[in-house]
């Protein structure tokens, strides 16, 4: 097992760089501080004397641990992104240790009281006894996905330093702007050169994933009519009261508040606007295809209603897919999945295979062509000032990777 002061430390060297992304910026990185981080790691591999260390111009790290054994075994890649959220600040992130947690309220920053209760959330109980990680309340910690990276690279080098493990060829990559939906577009996967891969980009200890909601965004343009209130009647058209009218017409239950599990919803997330304009911005999600096309005809459906009802284009739609569901690409190579849980279950982590309330790289990757289904990376309460993770889960999630590397090797002789 890989000693917790070791994985602490590298987790903690990387979660104190600042690599927020931010999806109004059109370059890739989306931001220029996401390079910090992505130089110290090609320098950490390239100090593990690993071939083939490279990083292009849009940021995008490969690597290559050459096989210990001649065989047939396939090649295969283990996945990250170095990116945190725009959702929550990750500037000046201040990484609590707190040892042998003992269960109860963990007192993040006093000054503010902010506190992480599991009265509030309630996983925290199934760590009593481990050794967490935590923020101090003002930012998030960035274990998504940082964590992921820290497994891979303690499962690399400790692979290295273990020649006689017998493993095939195992690829390396670390990817920007993941959490702006961008992390697989310019990701070269002939040069990866990977059969299959695994995104270490989940959650708890034990997920294993292979299902992802189909995915789109839609902004909705409502336009309106301003006219001095004073002489307004049979003359103004207020966009805002037709904005409430289009979100009060939407099922009030499909939302993701009101939603689990394979259950899909629509998510309203921003508004702005006035009485000339108003600007809505939703996302659709839904793990099944044919649903996911339904919600976005009742979309369509809704906005044809309202123009008809001003006899002119009131409303208008911009719905644009972002990604699907990886099940359809994974279930013809199954045994891929197949192969991480008999890791898990190798190391004494119980599976836990559920669909993702949400999307990964792997989705994408999966329809390049790079089957890619995610794992545990031990995070709990992403993009928030609760966030934490357990090292105990890390130090698992490193077992599995190098097991997984084990058992491929193995299945080809």
């Amino acid at each position: 097992m890989i000693p917790k002061s070791q994985i602490i430390d590298r987790f903690v060297s990387y979660v104190t760089i600042d690599t927020q992304s931010d999806a109004a910026s059109q370059s890739t990185p989306s931001t220029s501080k996401q390079w910090d981080l992505a130089r110290k790691l090609v320098d950490e591999l390239n100090a593990l004397d690993l071939d083939d260390v490279t990083i292009d111009d849009n940021g995008y790290i490969m690597a290559t641990l050459p096989a210990t054994i001649k065989s047939t075994a396939p090649v295969i890649g283990f996945i990250a992104h170095y990116d945190t959220t725009p959702d929550f600040t990750g500037t000046n992130v201040k990484p609590q240790i707190i040892e042998k947690y003992d269960g109860k309220d963990i007192i993040l920053n006093q000054d503010q009281d902010i506190i992480l209760s599991p009265n509030d959330f309630d996983d925290l109980i199934q760590y009593k006894g481990q050794t967490l990680i935590t923020t101090d309340g003002t930012t998030l910690l960035g274990a998504d996905d940082k964590a992921g990276i820290t497994e891979i690279m303690e499962a690399v080098k400790y692979l290295k330093n273990h020649p006689e493990i017998e493993h095939g060829t195992i690829k390396v990559g670390f990817t920007p702007d993941e959490e702006i939906g961008r992390g697989a577009h310019k990701f070269d996967v002939a040069k990866f050169g990977a059969e299959w891969a695994y995104t270490m980009d989940g959650s708890q200890i034990g997920e294993l994933e292979y299902e992802n909601f189909n995915a789109a965004g839609v902004k909705v343009t409502i336009k309106g009519k301003s006219v001095h209130p004073g002489y307004a009647k049979g003359k103004m058209i207020n966009s805002m009261y037709i904005a409430q009218d289009f979100i009060s017409s939407l099922p009030r239950l499909e939302t993701p508040e009101h939603t689990s599990g394979r259950e899909g919803f629509f998510h309203l997330h921003n508004i702005k606007g006035d009485v000339e304009e108003t600007e809505i911005d939703y996302i659709i999600r839904d793990h099944d295809r044919k649903h996911f096309e339904a919600r976005k005809e009742v979309m369509y459906n809704l906005a044809t209603e309202i123009n008809s009802q001003y006899g002119k284009e009131i409303v208008a739609l911009e719905i644009k897919d972002q990604y699907f569901n990886m099940r359809e690409k994974i279930e013809p190579v199954i045994h891929i999945v197949d192969i991480a849980e008999e890791a898990m279950k190798a190391v004494g982590v119980t599976p836990e295979i559920k669909p993702i309330r949400g999307g990964t790289d792997g989705s994408q990757l999966s329809y390049m062509g790079l089957p890619c289904p995610n794992i545990f990376a031990g995070g709990h309460n992403f993009h928030g000032r609760f966030e934490y993770v357990p090292v105990e889960s890390m130090q698992k999630a490193v077992e599995v990777i190098i097991k997984i590397a084990e058992i491929t090797a193995k299945s080809a002789l």
